[in-house]
């Protein structure tokens, strides 16, 4: 068995390794240009939004308080008609990535820490580089995506998206794996 403590460094660095492939992924790569479409006239639904007074928050349309509500003809008529939307507003302004940037880092870290417990409470000191690369890769992977796959299936986010996400979530696991094996204590 191997402590927490004693994987600091495999800890930190693959987060940093993480972190720094998933901006790779996301700003050089084009695949993730198509994540999210467009909605034709768009100025008039921001415009109905912002008289709407819609607060950020996310929103399910047509709303059901409880499953009851399922059964009273006019919801069921709003839900015929359309559209039906399961949609996240964010505060208005411009874009800024650094409070998510520190999120995502933390995050990182975090997934990494379990990686490091997974893997530490399996393998002992001078584990074979390939042993430290299964549990903590493997760890890191279900971390980074397995919990993507919901909003799919419940909330019908684009499986394309989910896919690709998914993709990026292997490579995330294989750099967290080849880092803990590179750096497993001996």
């Amino acid at each position: 068995m191997v402590s927490i403590l004693a994987l600091w460094l495999p800890i930190l660095v693959a987060a940093v390794i993480v972190f720094v492939a998933s901006s790779v992924l996301h700003m050089a790569l084009p695949y993730h240009r198509t994540d999210y479409a467009r909605i034709q006239n768009e100025d008039d639904v921001m415009e109905a939004m912002r008289k709407a007074g819609v607060q950020p928050g996310d929103y399910m349309m047509p709303h059901c308080s409880s499953p009851s509500a399922l059964k009273d003809p006019a919801v069921l008529e709003k839900f015929k008609k359309g559209p039906v939307a399961a949609m996240t507003v964010m505060p208005s302004g411009t874009p800024t990535m650094g409070g998510q940037l520190v999120q995502w880092f933390f995050y990182c870290v975090l997934v990494s820490i379990c990686a490091a417990y997974i893997a530490g409470r399996a393998l002992e000191p001078g584990a074979h580089y390939l042993s430290a690369f299964r549990f903590a890769g493997a760890t890191a992977f279900f971390a980074y995506t397995l919990g993507l796959w919901q909003d799919s299936i419940w909330y019908k986010k684009s499986w394309s998206t989910t896919l690709k996400n998914t993709f990026d979530g292997l490579v995330y696991g294989l750099l967290t794996g080849g880092t803990f094996g590179w750096l497993w204590p001996n």
